[in-house]
């Protein structure tokens, strides 16, 4: 594929060349460029994918997954997402089965690390969009307000810093303190 084709479908997206520090995202068959989003987002989404991981592979849960890992979440046109974490229940994914190309849908429950350059929009989207997917709920972690916003179906938001999240309804069992993911 040559570096000014034309992507608009989940597969052409899978066949883009990697490298140079460029992520990409398919919205509504609309090629989105993401820049490396910086030191702290890593490390707070880090910090949030082992704490996820470490209770679902603790319980037996089922499958965790970090940054980078696309979701298709609709199709014609295509939407690939990519959360900074994410959790598949065990059911959902012996189903499936291992796969090479996008999982498909939305996961039971994503992460997302506010970016230092993501507008208050932009992350009401791409939030509205996991749920509307099909996720069971979205976790939003802002490192400048030290923050937790938590999407859920319906249209449901709370925003927490100083509180311990009762996540159970998404990921079975999981109560975390907001502070927790920041430290």
């Amino acid at each position: 594929m040559s570096a000014h084709a034309v992507v608009t479908t989940a597969d052409e997206l899978l066949k883009l060349p990697g490298g140079e520090g460029k992520r990409y995202e398919l919205v509504a068959g609309e090629l989105r460029m993401m820049p490396p989003p910086g030191f702290e987002h890593g490390r707070v989404a880090m910090t949030a994918g082992w704490l996820l991981s470490t209770h679902v592979h603790a319980a037996g849960l089922g499958v965790t997954v970090g940054a980078e890992t696309g979701f298709l979440i609709a199709t014609d046109p295509d939407t690939v997402r990519a959360p900074d974490a994410a959790f598949v229940r065990r059911e959902r994914a012996e189903a499936v089965g291992r796969t090479f190309k996008y999982w498909p849908g939305a996961p039971d429950f994503a992460i997302e690390v506010v970016s230092p350059d993501d507008s208050r929009r932009y992350v009401r989207e791409k939030a509205l969009n996991w749920v509307e997917a099909g996720a069971s709920a979205l976790l939003v972690l802002d490192p400048r307000s030290r923050s937790a916003a938590v999407y859920r179906p319906g249209g449901e938001v709370s925003t927490h810093t100083d509180a311990t999240l009762d996540l159970g309804d998404a990921v079975p069992g999981w109560r975390v303190a907001v502070a927790d993911f920041f430290a």
